[in-house]
């Protein structure tokens, strides 16, 4: 089975249909939150059209959410998706992913979090940089954002036989690649 994860759309339309393509062998897509709204804090992305990202993401049945800090009841109802829920856990080839926004809490918290839910990732996103590592025996991973990349390059991830791999959007190369422990 094959997970994606994408977090941090921001109402970007073109980003996140090119991030949806490039995951479309997942079975299962993990969305981390910041679907619609770009945020107080951000620029408008060049791409920025929810209306039109909405049409799209309503009819969606492979993908899960949690929600982020510029989540709001307006995009649940426009959705009609649950974002109401700021953490879940998704199960994959026996590998247990914790999925969270990440802004409320410190990354140690998140490990620590993800440890008492014996899972072996934690997912995050809100930073927009993406992560791929091990930290006291628990891979951390966020996917970066598709639309407003703090580190240069928008990005997804996707899980799949065992490995967790990076993906630079734009050009659609590899970045980063790490096999899950057995």
């Amino acid at each position: 089975m094959r997970l994606g994860f994408l977090s941090d759309t921001h109402g970007g339309y073109e980003n996140t249909i090119q991030a949806l393509e490039m995951l479309r062998d997942c079975e299962q897509i993990c969305h981390i939150g910041d679907v619609l709204y770009h945020g107080p804090r951000n620029d408008i992305p060049a791409t920025y059209n929810p209306k039109k990202l909405i049409e799209v993401l309503k009819h969606r049945i492979d993908i899960t959410y949690v929600r982020g800090n510029c989540d709001a009841d307006v995009d649940e109802m426009v959705l009609n998706k649950d974002l109401s829920t700021k953490s879940k856990v998704v199960t994959c080839d026996g590998y247990r992913f914790y999925l969270v926004h990440g802004y409320e809490e410190t990354e140690e918290e998140r490990i620590r979090r993800a440890k008492e839910l014996s899972c072996h990732v934690v997912v995050s996103g809100h930073t927009h940089v993406k992560v791929l590592k091990e930290q006291d025996g628990v891979i951390v991973l966020n996917p970066g954002s598709t639309t407003i990349p703090k580190d240069g390059s928008c990005s997804i991830a996707l899980y799949g036989q065992g490995q967790i791999e990076l993906w630079d959007l734009n050009t659609q190369t590899l970045i980063q690649a790490m096999k899950l422990p057995k």
